[in-house]
C-alpha cells in the first residue's frame, strides 16, 4: 500500500490557507450575524426572542460538538468532517432570502450553525498538528486574525448594499459568491495537505496505546471549562446589541454591520496579541477577559453613538480571545489523541453558558438595561474569582 502523498505546503502555510478559507467563511456567515437581530425583528421578535434564537444558534455550534468532536477522534479522517461542515454554513445562509417567516429563518440560521459544529472540532485538529511546528498561540491567533478579516468585509459588503437601498434579503442571496470560493479553496487545500497529522509526528500513536490510555479529561481542563462557561453567562450575542440599536434608533440601519465590521477588526488585533499572551504567560493571559466582558452593556445599551461604538470595539476585543486563545488553551490541556473530544466536552459546556446567557440577557433587557447591566458585572466577578484556582496552583501551558 502507498503512503498518502506529504503536505506540499509549511505548517505555517497549511495556517494561512486555512485562514483564507475561514475568512470567506465568515464574511458569509458574520455578514449575515451582523444583520440577524434586525432581520429577525421584520418577523415581528422581541428582544428576547432575538436572543433566545441566537443563544440556541450559539449552542448548536457548540453542543453539537460533544458528538462532533469525538466522531473526528474515532475517524482519523478530519477533511470529510471540515468539509462538510463548510457546505452547511455556504449553502443555508443564501437559503435565508427565500425564508418567508420567522420559523424559516431561524431554522435556516441554525442550520449555518450546525455547519460550525460539523467542521470546528476536525479543522481544530488539524490546526492543533500544525501549531507543534508554528507555536500553539501563534498558530490559533493568526488564524483568528485571518479569519476576522472575512468578518469584517462581510458586514461591510452588507452595509454597502443596505445603503444603496437593497433589502436584507438581497444581501444574504449574494453571499453565495464568497460561500462558493471558500468550497474551490478548502478542496484545493485538501488536495495539498491530505494528512495533516504529518506535521506533527508524535500525535501518532498505535490503537492499542490508545485503548489503553485513560479515557479520563484532566482535572485542570474542567476548572477551566468552568471558568469560561461562567465568563459566557454574563456575555451578549451581537444579534441583542444590534436590537438594541435599531430599536431604539441609536443608529440606522445601514450603521449596524459598520459597527460590527468595527467588533471583527477588534476581535482580530485580540486574536494576535492575545496568542502572543498565552504563549508567553499562560492562564495569567485570560485575566483581562472578564472585565471586558463587565463593560460591554453599560456602554453597548447606551443611547449615546460614541458609547456603543466603543462598546463595539470592547465586545469584538472580547469576542475575539475567545474564538482564540480559548480554542488554544484546550489543545495544552487534553491529551493529543484526545483533542476531539476535548474540544467537543469544551464548546458543549461552553455553548449551553452561552445559550444561557444570551437568552437571560435578552430577557433582563426587555425588564431594563440598569438590572442587565448589574447582572453581568455580578456574573463577570464570579468568573475572575473561579480563574484564580488555575493560577494559584501555577498552572501553566
Amino acid at each position: 500500500m502507498t503512503s498518502p502523498p506529504a503536505p506540499r505546503v509549511s505548517a505555517l502555510r497549511f495556517v494561512a490557507w486555512f485562514g483564507l478559507v475561514s475568512a470567506l467563511g465568515d464574511f458569509v456567515y458574520e455578514g449575515a450575524r451582523s444583520v440577524i437581530g434586525p432581520f429577525l425583528a421584520t418577523y415581528g421578535a422581541s428582544a428576547a426572542v432575538v436572543g433566545l434564537v441566537t443563544g440556541i444558534g450559539e449552542a448548536v455550534a457548540l453542543v453539537f460538538r460533544l458528538f462532533t468532536g469525538p466522531l473526528s477522534d474515532r475517524t482519523g479522517r478530519p477533511w470529510p468532517q471540515t468539509i462538510v461542515g463548510y457546505a452547511l454554513t455556504m449553502v443555508c445562509v443564501p437559503l435565508m432570502a427565500l425564508s418567508g417567516s420567522l420559523g424559516a429563518a431561524a431554522g435556516l440560521y441554525n442550520g449555518e450553525r450546525f455547519g460550525k459544529a460539523v467542521r470546528s472540532p476536525s479543522r481544530d485538529t488539524m490546526l492543533a498538528h500544525a501549531s507543534a511546528v508554528v507555536g500553539v498561540g501563534r498558530a490559533f491567533g493568526l488564524h483568528e486574525a485571518l479569519d476576522q478579516s472575512g468578518a469584517i468585509v462581510g458586514p461591510l459588503v452588507i452595509a454597502a448594499i443596505l445603503a444603496a437601498g437593497g433589502s436584507l434579503k438581497l444581501s444574504f442571496a449574494l453571499l453565495a459568491v464568497p460561500g462558493a470560493a471558500a468550497l474551490f479553496v478548502l478542496v484545493r487545500l485538501r488536495l495539498a495537505v491530505p494528512v495533516p497529522e504529518d506535521y506533527d509526528p508524535q500525535a501518532s500513536v498505535s490503537e492499542a496505546k490508545k485503548l489503553r490510555l485513560d479515557s479520563h479529561l484532566p482535572r485542570r481542563f474542567w476548572l477551566y471549562s468552568a471558568f469560561s462557561a461562567t465568563t459566557m453567562l454574563g456575555f451578549a450575542t451581537w444579534a441583542v446589541l444590534a436590537f438594541h440599536l435599531v430599536q431604539k434608533h441609536v443608529v440606522s440601519g445601514p450603521v449596524v454591520p459598520i459597527l460590527y465590521a468595527a467588533a471583527m477588526g477588534a476581535a482580530a488585533l485580540a486574536a494576535l496579541a492575545s496568542g502572543r499572551l498565552y504563549d508567553r504567560f499562560g492562564f495569567r493571559g485570560l485575566m483581562i477577559m472578564p472585565p471586558l466582558a463587565a463593560i460591554v452593556p453599560v456602554l453597548s445599551f447606551s443611547d449615546s453613538v460614541v458609547a456603543v461604538t466603543v462598546g463595539a470595539v470592547v465586545w469584538g476585543t472580547a469576542m475575539g480571545m475567545h474564538d482564540s486563545t480559548m480554542r488554544a488553551a484546550v489543545t495544552d490541556l487534553v491529551p493529543r489523541h484526545r483533542r476531539g473530544a476535548g474540544y467537543g466536552v469544551f464548546t458543549t459546556i461552553y455553548g449551553i453558558a452561552w445559550l444561557v446567557g444570551a437568552a437571560g440577557i435578552g430577557v433582563l433587557y426587555d425588564h431594563g438595561v440598569a438590572v442587565t447591566e448589574t447582572v453581568v458585572v455580578v456574573v463577570q466577578v464570579i468568573a475572575l474569582v473561579m480563574l484564580m484556582p488555575l493560577l494559584r496552583a501555577g498552572v501553566e501551558v
